[in-house]
């Protein structure tokens, strides 16, 4: 009798002191249609991944964003590995005032600066630009911001699509 004894109790407060299943949580809070939490866009396949560079460069130098970084992560994985890598580069664009006026409403607002384009050649060798699109992320609806700093940040998006769309067809 003992060791039912135990075994209920043990059953019994197991419930109470473990964390439920996976499967018993609440589903995660669906997106409404046609929402994502990132923009992408296919390169055209008579632009090298290169020229899709070279033009999103261009067209952020026009736009007046600065490009901050360029991070070859495909590079560096082939230095350590010694093994070709498919494409994978990271570029990073900055509006500095907009940014310091953002970290000044909400510091955590730092985590998402500089504003992020990948260039990433997929499993098939067709290349993406990818970025996280700030119209539906944590920015986008804080309701602290003022108008004018959501109006600047609508013209940071336009300019990163458009940064985007001139790579994706090789556009200077």
């Amino acid at each position: 009798m003992r060791p039912v004894f135990f075994a209920v109790i043990g059953v019994v407060l197991g419930t109470f002191l473990l964390p439920a299943p996976a499967a018993w949580a609440a589903p995660p809070k669906a997106k409404p249609a046609g929402q994502s939490d990132v923009y992408k866009i296919a390169i055209e396949p008579s632009v090298s991944l290169s020229e899709a560079a070279e033009s999103m460069r261009l067209r952020a130098n026009a736009l007046n964003l600065q490009l901050v970084a360029e991070l070859p992560m495909s590079k560096q994985v082939e230095a350590v590995t010694g093994k070709p890598q498919r494409t994978i580069t990271i570029f990073q664009f900055c509006d500095a005032v907009l940014a310091k006026d953002l970290i000044d409403v909400n510091l955590e607002f730092a985590i998402y600066m500089p504003c992020r384009i990948a260039l990433i050649e997929d499993a098939s060798g067709r290349g993406w630009l990818v970025m996280m699109d700030v119209n539906v992320g944590a920015v986008a609806q804080e309701k602290r911001l003022p108008p004018v700093l959501k109006t600047r940040i609508e013209t940071v998006r336009k300019s990163l699509v458009e940064i985007m769309q001139a790579g994706a067809k090789g556009e200077l």
